[in-house]
């Protein structure tokens, strides 16, 4: 009897068969919800801001709307496309990954808000639309990642004695160096909070694959990345304005009316919501008191909103999500799928944790977005694209429940 982590689809063709299967509707239900409340909160947050500053109080909605059509559309699609297909084009992506990585520190425009010294951001011609490549580099390293591992498995996974030591940090090794080199490319962009996320990403998906069998090689990278980030911290290596967020935050009463505005004023939110909420467009905050309250800390304004019982059902909701996506990957046909299914699922969770940790205090400022909810058209189509892949996953899979 074959293995179904080593299987791989011998029926020809891009698209789904019927044999494979349907989509994992569950899954599709709690992407559409996620999406339906995010879209709803975007707008009740966004739209004294437009009001103010773009003249038109829908200017934040139409777009979102916009992006968020779109990509419902591009998910359906990639949920009929076969994932194997993502194991022939995963050199191409991570080759176009790395190679607009390096062309926005040269070619990169700046968004409202934004110094020149953040390079993040290109601009794509004739439309218009921004976009930043860390976005792609995200999903590219997950490809990558799975097609890397799944090709060596047996290289990676054969032995567990301590004796073969070499040969089980040999892939491992190498994917580590693919990751540093993109963590600099996003570092070199002043993009800290991709770069974390990119990083913890990578580490992951080398975690999930089994290579790190040895538990005192993981310890190790565990304790030399606490000493890094210790040194960093201390020695000021880190970028000024990252600095400035790191004093804000661990001195409560640091530059109220500057670094730390942004934050008080979250936390004002959240406090002002208690057990049930000010109701659907009822935020004090967002009346200009939370600067940009559509971006990454619209969950402040959902906390006040909504309050702490429905913010709670939407914090299930994302682990349900998060739950159902490990569901899929775990019981996928082969060893690429599940892995592709686990980063992405992990990626999202990972994201969630972090901006909700960021919005009530407990991390500094990092600028990373709530799934779904923060305002942004690549980061969301990119997202429901990665929701597709999952989708597309699910067909190749027995249903338990």
């Amino acid at each position: 009897m074959k293995n179904p982590l080593t299987m791989h689809s011998t029926k020809a063709g891009l698209f789904q068969h019927k044999e494979d299967g349907p989509l994992d509707s569950f899954f599709l239900i709690l992407v559409m919800i996620l999406v339906t409340i995010g879209t709803v909160m975007m707008f009740s947050a966004s739209y004294v801001y437009a009001s103010e500053y773009m003249d038109d109080s829908f200017y934040f909605l139409k777009r979102q709307l916009i992006w968020a059509a779109g990509g419902i559309i591009i998910m359906l699609f990639i949920s009929k496309v076969k994932i194997d297909l993502y194991r022939k084009l995963a050199l191409p992506i991570m080759g176009v990954a790395l190679f607009l990585l390096i062309l926005v520190l040269f070619f990169h425009t700046t968004v409202e808000g934004s110094g020149e010294s953040f390079k993040r951001w290109m601009e794509i011609p004739v439309i218009g639309l921004t976009f930043q490549p860390s976005d792609l580099a995200k999903i590219a390293i997950i490809i990558f990642f799975a097609f890397f591992i799944s090709n060596n498995q047996n290289n990676i996974l054969k032995n567990n004695n301590s004796s073969v030591f070499i040969q089980k940090v040999k892939y491992p090794a190498v994917l580590l160096g693919i990751l540093a080199v993109v963590c600099a490319l996003v570092l070199a962009e002043n993009h800290l909070s991709g770069t974390i996320l990119i990083f913890s990403i990578g580490i992951a998906m080398i975690y999930l694959s089994g290579a790190f069998k040895n538990k005192f090689y993981i310890l190790a990278i565990i304790l030399i990345a606490v000493v890094a980030v210790f040194l960093i911290i201390n020695r000021q290596y880190l970028p000024d304005y990252v600095q400035e967020r790191i004093k804000s935050w661990l001195d409560e009463d640091y530059d109220p009316s500057g670094s730390r505005w942004q934050t008080n004023q979250s936390l004002y939110a959240i406090g002002s919501g208690g057990l049930f909420g000010t109701g659907l467009g009822g935020s004090k905050q967002k009346h200009l008191y939370l600067p940009e309250p559509q971006n990454d800390f619209i969950f402040a304004i959902v906390c006040e909103e909504l309050g702490y019982i429905r913010t709670v059902g939407i914090i299930l909701i994302f682990a349900l999500l998060v739950w159902r996506g490990f569901y899929i990957g775990l019981r996928s046909k082969d060893r690429f799928s599940s892995l592709i299914v686990l980063g992405i699922s992990f990626q999202v969770g990972l994201q969630t944790v972090l901006n909700i940790g960021v919005v009530t205090g407990m991390l500094p400022n990092t600028g990373i977005s709530l799934p779904f909810f923060s305002y942004g058209g690549t980061a969301l189509i990119t997202l429901l694209a990665e929701m597709g892949i999952i989708l597309s996953a699910s067909r190749g899979i027995k249903k338990q429940v």
